[in-house]
């Protein structure tokens, strides 16, 4: 039998003695009704609204074509059986829709009863997100559910950067569903509900209750406490909360939207107890309607109460059903009921099972509710497909006085936190980025605008329990003095360095963990906080991965990385030692370019200069000699051509360069003991199928197991300076592998080994807290000011100094390379390029200009031959400048047979000797 069967069976025998407020109707008007505790803030409010709806409802006859709309009302007084027995009382009058119930537990209950008989019920105050399932569909919220409510509660938590809350609520079904999604939404965030303090449900929460609750919160470590109740139980929460001291400086107390409306109705109880507190409450965007229902209200009331939001929710869930209505009439729809046919047979004795009648297009009035989309008192009232109200948004509210409020901000479910209202966002497109992420100043409690840490050490008079591994080697990092039994090194000096700077204090005691006989293993100390053994672990923590998953580290407070140590051997001179300084391809690139600038500069001095003249063999002696003894600036010959000049010029620049070079190299190789590392680095290492040592308890051994996929039959462990230089000695191992700052203390001390190849993992050491623990952020703080004054580099050099003798060498380091000096030679052989041919250019000039005439008379030119051009022009290159001149000169005179031969000599050849141009090439 379904749930709402077995509620009519049990309560119909009721409804007989039971009456309701309702107005004289008649059988064309349409029936509503309300179910509130009409005692409660909310219940008053809603009535005074929801009857000025009706009433200006009805005073405009167009609205529902002439019918009256009739609103019935029930009070439930605070019970959820009176509640229920009111929906079944409104199932029996022909209603067509109900407004109500309260309470979301009434409505879980009474939404059966709407489902099965097709009456639409709407709530502004029965908030629990689960009532926006599918499981009820004829069940709308006409007000944002909580889950709009819970994510504002976890954005603001997260824009001040607290962690962990504490959840102060009342053990009923909406602040079950509440809690529920506060959790889902802090989770999101990396926050989490630390503790749970639950009351009573309703009024039947007790002081004594409170305050037991109360007292266990003060003594936890959070200090953020979110309390989500109803108001009667949130006021005396907060009024015990300040007798107990609580709503002093540290605390940060974040109340659900019960408390605005306390504020916004009935401010003098709400302002005694609650200063400092942050609430939120719906936001109604501005307009002329809203206004012109506030200057109403003080009539509507009498005075009596003010007006809260949800009382304009309530004037707008009337108007929504009226206009819903007459679509629906409009649109044909017919307002009938009849039997439901899952009662036939049920009942017997004074059971009245038969007056239950269902609404027959109940489906269809439900539909065009769900599409309103129009404006109201609240903004614009409209559903999405998950029936919740589109655009959902709350005000952000400050208590700063025991006389008044200010407002620091919004939140929208589109834009997040911001000072500016969501509907100017919303129409500007502007979205959650960070920059729009902003409240106005805080006045906390305490009377405070500076920001509450919001933890606190535990009350409990226990000491933070600190593991600290306890090491057998490389005791400058951490150790225990053996006569003074104090915990030391390099590790504690930070921590303790860094705790100092903290603006409180950190009660402490250093707890050992390991033997004593071999390094403890640091994936198992790490592994202890989880299980709660440790509350931190500081020492010589690497930060990776794994770890990462189950602890929270610091800052790094020194880089570490794994580095590849091995052993050496000595390099040993030899008799071609001195072609060491320059690689292969530098030696031939070097011995070419001699060659080349030989080569350039006999062709450039050739015509003019009779160095550089005579016999083939001569004169390839001479460009070889040439070429090669500007290496020691040494040649003999002069240059005559300004463009062999300026190339020589360039060369021996060039020269220069390489031969200081060279004998600098030279000078570090013949002084300097060479060591050269039998592996690489790492990737020779994992090919060479050769065993590796690594430190005891360190990460390494897991890492070249599980990332490099090393065999476990390769890793050697090693627990001190000692063994790894024993193995390394002996051949045990080919190379150990270890973290950076151990790498260099155990060089300082051994330096026939040295660090091979480069870094190959970014790491570093930090010190590891419990996830989402407060102290570690605050602690990463304190290491980054460290950092910045100078202490740390201090710290570092009192422990881990070290010498410089394991420093890398390696004999390609000291080799000069073809890449450190191919600009040199590129701007060389520009030079000797622009040289050639400019020359080239000059000579072809100077050809064409003597010999035109010739070319043209002589007959074998004319039958075309390019080779006989082509040997004429490098005869006439070849040729010594003076001896051609002469010979033109010889040609000329006899050719004129009186006058100046230097008036009719070739005008090029008299220009050349004017301009004094003879020698330029």
């Amino acid at each position: 039998m379904a749930l709402w069967m077995m509620v009519v069976v049990l309560l119909s025998s009721f409804l007989s003695n039971m009456g309701f407020s309702k107005e004289d109707s008649s059988p064309d008007d349409i029936n509503i009704g309300a179910i509130f505790s009409f005692g409660t803030i909310n219940g008053r409010v809603s009535n005074i609204s929801m009857r000025a709806a009706v009433e200006d409802i009805n005073s405009d006859p167009n609205i529902l074509h002439g019918r009256k709309l009739v609103l019935s009302t029930h009070d439930s007084n605070y019970s959820g059986f009176l509640g229920i027995i009111g929906g079944l009382q409104y199932m029996e009058t022909n209603t067509v829709a109900i407004i109500g119930p309260q309470a979301s537990g009434m409505a879980h209950i009474l939404s059966h009863l709407a489902n099965e008989l097709h009456v639409p019920m709407m709530s502004f105050t029965a908030l629990d997100p689960s009532l926006a399932s599918l499981q009820y569909p004829y069940f709308i919220q006409t007000a944002p559910n909580d889950l709009f409510q819970m994510t504002a509660v976890a954005d603001i938590i997260s824009y001040f950067g607290y962690r962990e809350v504490i959840a102060l609520y009342t053990d009923d079904e909406q602040s079950r569903g509440s809690m529920i999604a506060l959790g889902d939404k802090l989770e999101q965030r990396r926050c989490r509900i630390s503790y749970k303090a639950v009351l009573s449900p309703e009024a039947k929460a007790t002081r004594s209750e409170i305050a037991n609750e109360l007292l266990k919160v003060s003594m936890m470590e959070s200090r953020v406490i979110v309390v989500h109740a109803f108001a009667v139980i949130g006021l005396q929460v907060f009024d015990l909360a300040r007798k107990l001291r609580m709503m002093d400086k540290g605390y940060v107390w974040i109340a659900t939207s019960w408390l605005s409306t306390v504020i916004d109705s009935t401010p003098v109880s709400a302002y005694k107890s609650t200063q400092g507190v942050l609430t939120l409450r719906p936001h109604t965007p501005d307009s002329n309607r809203k206004r012109a229902f506030l200057s109403r209200w003080k009539k509507l009331s009498n005075g009596s109460i003010g007006l809260n939001p949800y009382g304009l929710y309530a004037y707008d869930t009337v108007w929504t059903i009226a206009n819903a209505v007459a679509n629906f009439l409009d649109n044909g729809g017919t307002i009938s009921f009849s039997n439901n046919s899952n009662l036939i047979g049920l009942g017997g004795g004074n059971l009245n099972l038969g007056a239950l009648s269902m609404f027959d297009e109940g489906s269809k009035l439900l539909r065009i509710i769900l599409e309103t989309n129009t404006t109201g008192l609240t903004g614009q009232i409209a559903f999405d497909s998950e029936k919740s109200v589109v655009r959902p948004s709350y005000d952000i509210i400050n208590v700063v006085s025991k006389g008044g409020y200010k407002q620091i901000g919004y939140w929208s479910n589109y834009s997040g936190i911001t000072v500016v209202p969501p509907e100017i966002l919303y129409a500007k497109g502007l979205d959650r980025s960070n920059s729009n992420q902003r409240l106005d100043d805080v006045v906390w409690p305490g009377q405070t605008r500076v920001k509450p840490r919001g933890w606190v050490f535990p009350n409990n008079g226990r000491k933070l329990r600190i593991g600290i591994p306890n090491r057998v080697s490389y005791k400058a990092v951490v150790s225990k003095d053996e006569n003074t039994s104090e915990i030391r090194g390099y590790c504690i000096d930070v921590f303790l360095a860094a705790i100092k700077l903290l603006p409180y204090a950190v009660p402490h005691k250093f707890v050992l963990f390991g033997d004593g006989h071999s390094n403890p293993s640091y994936s198992e100390l790490v592994r202890m906080i989880t299980s709660n053994v440790f509350d931190a672990v500081v020492g010589d923590i690497a930060i990776v991965t794994n770890r990462t998953k189950i602890v929270d580290f610091t800052q790094p407070y020194i880089e570490s990385g794994l580095v590849v140590v091995a052993p050496t051997k000595k390099f040993y001179s030899s008799p071609w030692a001195f072609m060491r300084p320059f690689t292969p391809l530098m030696w031939v690139v070097t011995a070419a370019f001699f060659l080349i600038i030989g080569f350039v500069v006999w062709i450039l001095e050739h015509r003019i200069n009779d160095e550089f003249r005579g016999p083939p063999k001569k004169q390839l002696i001479t460009v070889l000699w040439f070429g090669f003894s500007t290496m020691f600036f040494a040649h003999r010959e002069n240059t005559m051509s300004t463009l062999a000049r300026m190339v020589l010029l360039i060369w021996l620049f060039v020269v220069l360069i390489i031969t200081s070079s060279y004998t600098a190299s030279l000078t570090s190789i013949l002084t300097v003991q060479q060591l050269t590392p039998s592996i690489k680095g790492i990737d020779s290492l994992i090919t060479s199928n050769e065993n590796i040592g690594f430190q005891v308890g360190s990460f390494a051994e897991n890492y070249l197991n599980e990332e490099l996929n090393i065999p476990k039959s390769r890793l050697v462990p090693l627990g001190s300076p000692e063994e790894y230089a024993d193995a390394l000695d002996r051949g045990r191992v080919a190379a150990i592998v270890d973290e950076r700052p151990y790498v260099d203390l155990f060089l300082s001390n051994y330096c026939m080994f040295q660090a091979v190849g480069r870094e190959f993992t970014k790491s570093g050491w930090g010190f590891a807290f419990p996830r989402d623990s407060p102290l570690a952020m605050d602690m990463s703080t304190a290491i980054l000011a460290l950092s910045e004054n100078g202490e740390l580099e201090k710290i570092h050099d009192k422990w881990l100094k070290t010498s410089d003798c394991g420093q890398t060498s390696s004999k390609d380091s000291d080799q000069l390379q073809l890449k450190s000096f191919w600009g040199l030679f590129l701007m060389c052989g520009i030079a000797c390029f622009l040289a050639l041919l400019v020359y080239f250019c000059l000579m072809l000039r100077k050809f064409t200009r003597h010999f035109p005439q010739q070319s043209e008379n002589d007959p074998s030119i004319k039958r075309g031959s390019k080779s006989i051009r082509i040997k004429r022009f490098l005869s006439f290159v070849d040729e010594k400048e003076e001896e051609l001149k002469n010979k033109l000169k010889r040609k000329h005179i006899d050719v004129v047979p009186r006058g100046s031969a230097e008036d009719h000599e070739p005008s090029s050849v008299y220009h050349d000797r004017r301009n004094g141009n003879s020698d330029f090439y």
